[in-house]
């Protein structure tokens, strides 16, 4: 178990410096010592539960992390991987394309950045698609470039991306695809300055966006199922961790969030337990 002389090692003198002069900001110059430091033990503790508290999360920072290629102009960068598919990131360059193919397990994506092309839809910026597995897509184009984020994708693992291109020649049987754009419409509050937006359940699970005004915030929940967190813009705390507009965060099940907070305002989209 770390103690608290292991958790100040962590600081070198230039963070320390910083960290005392803001542990001292507004105190008179005559406080005694001992009051500093209790004052910096208290903190100390808290770092120390924090570290504990938050050590099942999986966070991936957007600057974090290697891409890998695809095939000429588009590349991706795993996030996670579970027995339904991966979730990645996935880039294509200006007219870049991927040849129609059909879905293994249910994929989601919702675009970052940029515009694409599924068939003759047009999805852009925050725009939600889901593919039940066994449907089948429609060639994708990116006319001017895009960021997305695919869950349940097979994307990273060959074999499953081959079944699927050469599915994809097949005669289209199966389930349908369907968007969710992105708009005021649908939004349901459910705190002040919280409303969500269903996307999609099949009473299990359930994909929801999340869109949280200046200052709002809910309490801290249990996670009874993998939690998956794909924040799109703004920032908001998930306890003590600071997610902004790119950043991923996986919380296992039977973990726990702290409380949840947006000082500036935050839209995030959320896969986790249904209800």
């Amino acid at each position: 178990m770390q103690s608290k002389e292991d958790d100040k090692e962590r600081f070198g003198a230039k963070e320390q410096a910083e960290l005392d002069a803001i542990l001292t900001q507004g105190l008179p110059e005559s406080l005694p010592a001992l009051s500093f430091n209790a004052l910096q033990s208290r903190l100390m503790a808290r770092v120390s539960r924090s570290i504990v508290d938050h050590a099942a999360l999986l966070t991936v920072r957007r600057d974090e992390g290697g891409w890998r290629a695809l095939r000429a102009g588009v590349r991706y960068k795993p996030l996670w991987r579970s027995g339904e598919g991966s979730s990645v990131l996935i880039e294509m360059a200006p007219g870049c394309s991927l040849p129609a193919h059909r879905h293994l397990a249910m994929e989601e994506g919702v675009v970052l950045r940029g515009s694409l092309q599924i068939g003759d839809q047009h999805l852009e910026r925050f725009d939600y698609h889901a593919s039940p597995a066994g449907s089948r897509h429609a060639p994708i184009r990116s006319r001017d470039g895009v960021l997305a984020f695919l869950r349940g994708s097979s994307v990273g693992d060959a074999a499953s991306e081959l079944r699927e291109f050469l599915s994809g020649l097949l005669p289209y049987k199966g389930a349908r695809s369907w968007s969710v754009v992105d708009g005021d419409d649908g939004w349901i509050q459910i705190a002040p300055g919280v409303e969500k937006k269903a996307l999609w359940s099949d009473g299990v699970s359930a994909s929801i966006y999340y869109r949280f005004a200046p200052g709002a915030g809910v309490g801290g929940h249990l996670h009874p199922r993998d939690e998956e967190c794909m924040m799109l813009d703004g920032d908001i705390f998930f306890g003590d961790i600071l997610l902004r507009a790119g950043d991923y965060q996986l919380a296992p099940a039977g973990s726990a969030h702290g409380e949840i907070f947006s000082d500036s305002g935050a839209l995030l989209y959320v896969r986790g337990a249904a209800g």
